[in-house]
């Protein structure tokens, strides 16, 4: 039989046997304490990646996505969120019932954040009106979509955060692939935010985690923040050294994962009455939608799983299929022709 092809994400990657034994030989330390050499070797090597002062391992993205936040912001201050970021939509609400703050949401069409829309929304504070404390991106943009965030929109954003004196959070789960797609250094995509978190098990293939990067203040206040939200650990190393291993050994493969998925969109355009989203392909990201078909998407599924493939369900009649470490262009393959079988 043959094994299982899981495109419902890139977080279900399987760590190659190189990973798994640099977390087995790890050194590690309480990191409470600051006694992790690995943890504190992974921070500082991620700080040095993007431009930053200093770093942050957090447990996953969300984590990290609330404790900046926390950081950043006054609880009753309003924020300002693209309509369709994770950190709005899949964070269960923890924008108020852990940072305590209000998300103004605006729309972000193709992944551009328009500064004008932007500073529209933006509140000075008043007796009745509380006052926005941050402006927060993602890059890429909609996680069924990954959009790229260019460097010259963050920069007009930029400008128009200097104007209030308002800093700039990046969610950046996705930003390797981004920077790939680019064909830009990961420096110039944070030159002009304050601070920004990206996921080591994502498309860098680690088990578990994310690292936050920023100044030096900011992560000394975060990581209190981190530690009132549970986030604190102890022999953190273990986790820490697969996300080293990942920033060493596992960037070409998201240039890969880019172009897998390139090819995927376009065998899927050649099946009939099968449509196929976003239009370009810039990052790992598909989503199809087999409306026109006419067919059951619970079926859909059922059907597609027998054939040992798993891709996820999000919307009426899409789905979305993300490429990563282990799926190959003959695994893709084998995936359009039985999605071809099945709607037949």
């Amino acid at each position: 039989m043959r094994e299982i092809l899981d495109l419902r994400s890139d977080t279900v990657t399987q760590q190659p046997q190189e990973m798994r034994d640099a977390m087995y030989k790890t050194e590690v330390g309480d990191d409470i304490l600051r006694d992790d050499p690995t943890v504190i070797e992974l921070e500082n090597k991620a700080a040095e990646l993007f431009g930053k002062e200093a770093g942050l391992l957090c447990t996953s993205g969300t984590m990290g996505n609330q404790v900046s936040v926390m950081t950043f912001t006054e609880r009753g201050q309003e924020i300002i969120v693209g309509e369709g970021t994770h950190i709005l939509n899949l964070e269960v609400n923890a924008l108020s019932t852990l940072s305590q703050v209000y998300a103004r949401t605006i729309p972000v069409e193709n992944g551009y954040f328009d500064p004008k829309i932007i500073e529209e929304n933006i509140s000075t504070g008043d007796i009745q009106r509380a006052k926005t404390g941050l402006i927060c991106l993602e890059n890429t943009y909609n996680l069924n979509r990954g959009f790229l965030v260019t460097p010259k929109n963050i920069a007009e954003v930029r400008e128009v955060a200097d104007k209030y004196n308002l800093p700039i959070y990046m969610d950046g789960a996705r930003i390797f692939n981004a920077a790939m797609a680019l064909d830009i250094e990961l420096k110039e995509l944070a030159k002009d935010v304050d601070a920004l978190m990206f996921c080591l098990s994502k498309g860098l293939s680690a088990p578990i985690g994310s690292v936050v990067v920023g100044s030096a203040d900011f992560i000394k206040r975060a990581r209190r923040f981190r530690q009132r939200i549970g986030g604190g650990m102890r022999q953190a190393g273990f986790i820490a050294a697969a996300g080293l291993y990942g920033l060493e050994e596992m960037l070409p493969q998201i240039n890969k994962d880019n172009e897998n998925a390139n090819f995927l969109a376009k065998k899927l355009r050649k099946i009939d009455k099968v449509e196929v989203y976003p239009k370009v392909i810039a990052t790992n990201i598909v989503v199809m939608d087999i409306e026109e078909t006419g067919m059951d998407s619970e079926l859909f599924l059922e059907k597609l799983e027998k054939k040992n493939i798993k891709v996820k369900h999000v919307a009426p009649t899409q789905f979305r299929l993300i490429a990563h470490y282990g799926i190959e262009k003959e695994d893709l393959k084998y995936v359009v022709d039985s999605i071809q079988e099945v709607i037949e």
